[in-house]
């Protein structure tokens, strides 16, 4: 295995260090507020089949949205496949994990209360569950496009918490020793599931769909298996770690 060059180790040092004091002096707190008395017998229901907090795994699109593709390959079959099996390997390993979609449906559909666009529904469905269930991080996955078929690799984006940020920051890692590659992990501003979700949440983009070698990776269930494996392993390294 190539590992990175002494450079890349002092250069993400300086990165996690700058990044957790400024999402720290912003005021950004990672625990959520208490529930109001009045809705705390509602909230501890679905807490009761559960012994400890969950692991929520988005996976990106379905149904309707296919999301990215290359010449009918798309995205929302990668991205299920990658999850089914990291839903397997977080439950092997002891880990309480939740699964937001098993099959090619669109998570909008089962939204019937927000008038709003298709997609909108659709994300709002993603967070309710998160609000739902005792969750400790939600982790999204996806995959990557771009014009420029040489971009290639993994890329986690973190939301403005310190705790979102080192989780990233562990997945980003264990997929760079995948993929030999030095990424550092993007802050994802502009995302809605990272600007809505209280709980720690990242997003994943496993691959680029545009690039030759990557595309390979994403569509070869061994490959995905070392995926999910990969980002299994950077999830446990921070639950262990806090």
């Amino acid at each position: 295995m190539q590992l990175p060059t002494p450079f890349v180790y002092k250069k993400r040092l300086s990165v996690i260090l700058l990044a957790v004091l400024a999402i720290l002096s912003a005021g950004e707190s990672c625990s959520a507020a208490a529930a109001s008395p009045s809705n705390e017998r509602d909230e501890q229901l679905p807490h009761l089949f559960f012994s400890r907090p969950v692991v929520i795994i988005d996976a990106g699109h379905g149904g309707i949205d296919g999301g990215t593709s290359y010449k009918g390959i798309l995205e929302k079959d990668i991205n299920l496949k990658i999850a089914q099996k990291l839903y397997l390997f977080l439950r092997s390993s002891g880990y309480e994990a939740v699964l937001n979609r098993s099959g090619d449906y669109a998570l909008s559909d089962d939204n019937r209360w927000l008038k709003s666009s298709r997609h909108r529904r659709d994300l709002a469905q993603r967070k309710s569950l998160a609000d739902e269930l005792p969750t400790t991080m939600l982790v999204s996955l996806h995959v990557n496009w771009n014009r420029n078929s040489n971009k290639s690799g993994p890329v986690v984006l973190y939301q403005n918490v310190a705790e979102s940020f080192l989780l990233a920051d562990s997945i980003q890692q264990h997929l760079n020793s995948l993929y030999r590659s030095s990424r550092l992990p993007m802050y994802g501003k502009p995302f809605y599931l990272l600007n809505q979700i209280k709980q720690p949440a990242v997003i994943v983009e496993t691959g680029f769909i545009s690039n030759e070698r990557d595309r390979k990776l994403l569509c070869d269930s061994a490959a995905q298996k070392q995926i999910a494996s990969a980002i299994a392993d950077g999830i446990m390294a921070h639950l262990t770690a806090w």
